[in-house]
């Protein structure tokens, strides 16, 4: 008996501890600037930024190591910081946030975290195919959320721009570096899963 309890005992403090983990991976994907090799004929090697921040793969990689409760507890202690005035986001933070067009993408980090997680606690999802599979449906669980926030904003007449505008810059532009990211995520959470064995 006291082995089951010091079982979930166990279980408990590695959910938070990933999910203050998770929540550090993702304040500081705020702060970088993902950025591709991309050769310059006259510069040689260089670098060119993607129009995103490593915020939605910081996620992703958190629920795919830690599983679903971490992903989720991660999310919302970001969602709380950001609601508490504490600029974390994109664009700054407090309450007034949420009448902002991206919101919805940042609501949608919640029901992304839990389904990346949960996926990634299937059978065979050692595989980086699978990894790649569970990180795209996470992106797209964000996208989907952020569409039906812009859509019902729009409906709404809340934002200056047109719905196809919007959709544009909040989904289009940033969906080839994420979907790039997302391939990034699956190999990091490949190689850490085994070291950490926190979803076994």
């Amino acid at each position: 008996m006291a082995a089951i309890e010091g079982a979930g005992s166990l279980r408990a403090l590695l959910n938070w501890w990933g999910a203050l983990v998770g929540l550090l991976l993702i304040l500081t994907g705020g702060l970088l600037q993902p950025a591709v090799p991309w050769w310059d004929p006259q510069r040689g090697l260089d670098f060119k930024e993607l129009p995103i921040t490593a915020q939605v793969p910081a996620l992703l990689l958190t629920a795919l190591v830690c599983g679903p409760r971490s992903g989720m507890l991660a999310a919302v202690a970001y969602l709380s910081l950001g609601m508490a005035v504490l600029p974390v986001f994109q664009d700054g933070g407090g309450l007034a946030y949420l009448q902002q067009p991206s919101f919805g993408y940042l609501a949608g980090f919640i029901p992304a975290a839990w389904l990346c997680g949960r996926l990634s606690q299937q059978e065979g999802m050692g595989r980086l195919d699978r990894l790649a599979g569970s990180a795209v449906l996470g992106l797209v669980t964000i996208q989907l959320c952020g569409l039906i926030n812009l859509a019902l904003g729009s409906l709404a007449h809340r934002w200056g721009e047109s719905l196809p505008q919007l959709v544009i810059t909040y989904s289009l532009l940033p969906l080839p570096g994420q979907l790039l990211l997302c391939c990034v995520v699956a190999v990091l959470a490949r190689l850490l899963r085994p070291l950490l064995l926190l979803n076994r």
